[in-house]
């Protein structure tokens, strides 16, 4: 039996141990990935009728995106309390702000 060193650090303690996976550390790992996949198919998923319309989940982000950016112009712009009216012009849909110019 060997003698335990004194004054050692735990860093100097700890340096050549090496720790064994268990089958819990698989399973536990295993369970990580299936959430963390989960999650990113919940996450990207459209809404339920925007679905059904057709929209992918590229369109609904791509959708997302040009509405942050008006948001954003119209915000710039000092308009803070608007709402969208939807036309539909021929074979296009559009989205157009409705606000009051003098807020």
């Amino acid at each position: 039996m060997s003698k335990i060193p004194k004054g050692l650090t735990d860093k100097d303690m700890f340096q050549n141990y090496v720790e064994e996976v268990t089958l819990e550390d698989t399973f536990i790992k295993a369970e990580k990935v299936a959430e963390q996949k989960r999650r990113e198919r919940a996450g990207i998923e459209p809404p339920a009728q925007l679905g059904k319309a057709g929209f992918t989940p590229e369109l609904t982000e791509e959708l997302g995106k040009a509405l942050l950016q008006l948001k954003m112009e119209l915000f710039r712009g000092g308009i803070q309390k608007y709402s969208f009216k939807i036309k539909r012009e021929g074979e296009n849909i559009v989205l157009v702000p409705k606000y009051k110019k003098n807020q």
